[in-house]
């Protein structure tokens, strides 16, 4: 038995300046769905953000990208369940994860924050018992810690950036089998992709620390 997903939404940052940074993986992938689905967003000031909707085998969905920008992004959330009654083991999230190399995703239900910013705000307004997409985006290492902030608003590697497009996009396919099949068969499907882990590296001069 699949699970029932009503809403999916994708945590990042709404301006031009923040678009093709690490910590936009979750814009990424939601664009990717409406992309695939022939859906559009569009601006819904109610709900704070841009919403689509597909259809995808006969299952509604709507998706959600909060305008608020990252760490106000349970506003938006919390606007949209609400206002339509959306229970939240209904709802998944999909946002950047540090501890995850680029290329890796996982696909888990009820948690913490794990120090996002995002989430920590998204868990502080609607809980959270609600289906997490985790999309890996790589770690500064270690010895860079306080460069996480920065590490996090930068914009990948070609190479990595291409390996979390990829990831995105297994993910994207694996929506029908989520809600035909069920989470068991989806974590089985995305957890053993082939991506080597790998810390994250300069691959030329020009890129950021």
């Amino acid at each position: 038995m699949g699970n029932r997903i009503e809403l999916i939404v994708g945590l990042g940052n709404p301006d031009a300046e923040h678009l093709n940074t690490r910590h936009n993986a979750g814009f990424w992938f939601v664009d990717i769905l409406a992309r695939t689905h022939g859906s559009v967003f569009r601006l819904e000031n109610r709900f704070h953000g841009e919403v689509a909707e597909i259809a995808v085998d006969n299952h509604r969905i709507r998706i959600l990208k909060p305008m608020t920008y990252m760490n106000d992004s349970g506003r938006s959330v919390a606007a949209m369940t609400a206002y339509y009654k959306t229970p939240l083991e209904h709802v998944l999230v999909a946002y950047d994860e540090l501890d995850l190399a680029p290329g890796r995703v996982q696909l888990k239900f009820n948690g913490g924050h794990g120090g996002h910013n995002g989430m920590r705000d998204v868990l502080g307004c609607i809980g959270k018992i609600f289906w997490r997409l985790r999309l890996g985006i790589g770690h500064p290492g270690p010895e860079n810690k306080s460069q996480v902030s920065n590490y996090v608003l930068q914009k990948p590697s070609s190479e990595d950036q291409d390996a979390i497009l990829d990831a995105a996009l297994a993910a994207a396919d694996t929506l029908p089998m989520l809600l035909d099949e069920g989470a068991e068969r989806v974590k089985t499907r995305l957890h053993s992709r082939g991506v080597e882990a790998r810390p994250y590296k300069k691959t030329n001069e020009n890129e950021p620390e």
